[in-house]
């Protein structure tokens, strides 16, 4: 019988040789995921970036700097398997589109989501980036706007909705000013405690 982080190391093993949509990509695939038994902070984002795939490490550019600024963590603290798990809906890279990168690929999700969620613990501050992530998980929120769906979760002590923090958020701050001056204050307040 194996132990709950041997089993999470065979799990994580599996994960990262899939090659389930390879043939779709517009490179060789390269599943990122980072998740624990022991992560009381689960952040699940839309997929990794050009950048994150080409180093191997989720959230590593500016979109990653963005977040760690909402969320008050250093990059070492988001780096920690221990304390935050990382599971993006599309688990590897999917190319470029007109406007920013592909959709993530829906095989991921199907195939992975549910066995990775198994393995981080019930009691967490789960944290949904962009719709992507946030259409699965709070389908009862899917037909609102993205700041409404914001709003709607920021009382929640263990969820919280925030939009992509690509360049593009900028915009959503300048139109929702309480962004900045309401909600991501107590977010990190919120991350704070999950991450004690």
């Amino acid at each position: 019988m194996l132990t709950a982080s041997e089993g999470a190391e065979t799990l994580l093993r599996e994960v990262r040789q899939c090659r389930r949509c390879a043939a779709a990509l517009p490179h060789t695939p390269r599943p990122l995921v980072q998740v624990s038994t022991t992560a009381r902070v689960l952040i699940i984002s839309q997929a990794p970036g050009s950048r994150s795939h080409a180093r191997g490490i989720l959230w590593d550019d500016a979109s990653g700097d963005r977040l760690r600024e909402w969320l008050g963590l250093s990059a070492a603290q988001l780096a920690d398997p221990a304390a935050v798990a990382m599971l993006p809906m599309g688990l590897c890279y999917p190319g470029r589109a007109a406007s920013g990168d592909r959709p993530p690929r829906p095989e991921c999700a199907a195939r992975w989501h549910d066995r990775l969620l198994h393995l981080v613990p019930g009691r967490r501050l789960t944290i949904l980036v962009g719709h992507h992530a946030q259409h699965r998980h709070l389908p009862e929120l899917r037909h609102l706007p993205m700041a409404e769906r914001v709003r709607q979760v920021a009382h929640r002590q263990d969820l919280a909705a925030l939009p992509h923090p690509s360049w593009r958020s900028v915009l959503f701050m300048r139109r929702h000013p309480w962004f900045e001056d309401e909600l991501l204050p107590g977010l990190r307040a919120k991350v704070a405690h999950w991450t004690r």
